[in-house]
């Protein structure tokens, strides 16, 4: 049972709030330096976990915000968000291309089709999972306050690795570097905040959550002296997240992220003497993600995040069932290496600067390790153990009976421009072959299975926004 601090639970002049004091906070040059006072502990009803993942015995969520972080394997959660919309008839909110304006926040304008909501009506959309930089006050234009929100995460030592490969060519400071390591070695001689594509070259998962940079990451090129911000209302929030959120997201409502407690099941340790406890703006912004996310998952387990996911949906097993995506070659072994711990030195001590170059995400990746760890312990590890075993059987199956190889393939054997993944970056995106003689039932499920998100994405888009087709009179 976890101890959870609370207050009025309120969020949206709160919502508009945060996004006043997030972007005063990009203006501020001084430390964020008050805590808000503690109030009486209570204890929180345990979080009760359904008996047989392959069964729920609950109706499932359907109403879902995924916000889709860069280079954490969650493209392989938009497939299987992609497939349960497609075969239970639910409507996307979905992007004019792929992505709502990114890098710029996300804006409800920019949902094709969107209308907003006279007062009181129901939104038209039952998930939102496409890339975005996460704005909470636009996303509740879209989505209903009670939507189930989750994201995933990754250690930033691999996602760094991932980064470089794929996004030398957007980034002016990885393109500037002749590899990950000298950047590492010296990242502010490539590194210049601002600069086009840099964002993904320093701490992009607190980018894409939308939380400001701390003050002394900014440069104060046109407010020498920001106003600082006063007279903030106090709410205070529930630290790491042990279970998911009890009341909706009011959008009416004040809120104010307070600094956490860390309770949980941790396996990391901070590479870089970083007092990560200790800093008001971290704990700020890791307990306004609490406040806000139902869950997150954890790329490097991948798969007990995926049994944690469908539990708490109450989905069945084969729900979350899928193959991975836009996956680069080689990528696997560094996944596994960094959650084995099987490092060589020198990819301990590159590990160990790309976590202290990116303090943000370390901080965001150990809170939600713990989160996870707090959860599967309440789930049960032998339970856990069971219900992943039988996940990957599935998963074996299924890719031996769809999948040439069984397995994801170089993508200059994927003459199918239907399965051939987008290619970018210096890394090989890995895709996948249909096997042939499918029944035409295994031969759909097989190819949503197979789809990449872009195509996946057209798919989507054809179904929900059919082309018209005008009569001509005689």
């Amino acid at each position: 049972m976890r101890l959870w601090l609370w207050g009025p639970r309120s969020l949206g002049v709160a919502l508009g709030v945060f996004m006043t004091i997030g972007f005063a906070l990009q203006l501020w040059g001084g430390p964020f330096q008050r805590r808000l006072p503690g109030v009486g502990l209570q204890l929180r009803q345990p979080w009760a976990p359904s008996r047989d993942p392959s069964v729920p015995s609950c109706p499932p969520r359907q109403r879902l915000v995924f916000l889709k972080t860069h280079k954490s394997g969650s493209s392989s959660v938009l497939n299987l968000l992609h497939r349960y919309g497609d075969r239970h008839g639910l409507r996307f909110a979905l992007p004019t291309r792929y992505q709502f304006g990114y890098p710029r926040l996300f804006q409800a304008s920019r949902v094709k089709n969107y209308h907003p909501q006279d007062g009181g009506a129901k939104s038209p959309f039952h998930i939102l999972c496409h890339h975005m930089r996460f704005n909470l006050k636009e996303v509740l234009q879209v989505m209903p306050s009670d939507s189930f929100f989750f994201s995933i995460v990754r250690d930033p030592a691999a996602l760094a690795h991932s980064a470089f490969s794929y996004y030398k060519s957007t980034s002016s400071a990885f393109r500037k570097a002749p590899s990950l390591a000298a950047f590492l070695a010296n990242p502010r001689a490539f590194y210049r905040l601002g600069a086009r594509g840099d964002h993904y070259a320093r701490n992009l998962l607190w980018f894409d959550f939308g939380l400001p940079s701390p003050p002394d990451m900014r440069t104060k090129r046109k407010t020498p002296h920001p106003p600082r911000v006063s007279n903030s209302p106090q709410l205070h929030v529930p630290p790491s997240g042990a279970g998911p959120r009890v009341h909706t997201l009011d959008p009416n409502a004040i809120f104010q992220p307070a600094p956490t407690v860390a309770i949980g099941h941790s396996q990391m340790s901070n590479p870089a003497s970083l007092d990560l406890e200790s800093s008001s703006f971290i704990q700020w912004g890791l307990a306004w993600l609490d406040s806000v996310f139902d869950l997150v998952l954890v790329a490097e387990y991948f798969d007990e995040s995926l049994v944690l996911l469908a539990d708490a949906l109450c989905w069945g097993l084969d729900d979350v069932v899928g193959f991975m995506h836009n996956a680069q070659a080689g990528g696997e072994r560094g996944l596994s290496a960094v959650r084995g711990g099987r490092l060589t030195h020198e990819e301990q001590q590159l590990a160990a600067r790309a976590r202290a170059w990116n303090n943000l995400d370390w901080a965001l990746y150990i809170h939600f390790n713990r989160s996870l760890w707090t959860r599967i312990e309440q789930y049960g590890q032998s339970r856990l153990e069971s219900a992943v075993a039988e996940l990957r059987a599935r998963r074996e199956a299924m890719a031996k009976h769809c999948l040439v190889g069984g397995e994801a393939l170089d993508p200059k054997y994927i003459t199918d421009h239907r399965l051939r993944p987008f290619q970018f970056g210096s890394a090989k995106v890995l895709g996948y072959i249909l096997r042939s003689g499918l029944s035409p039932e295994d031969q759909e499920e097989c190819e949503r299975l197979a789809t990449p998100e872009l195509q996946y994405k057209d798919k989507l888009d054809a179904k929900q926004f059919p082309p018209t087709v005008s009569l001509s009179s005689p």
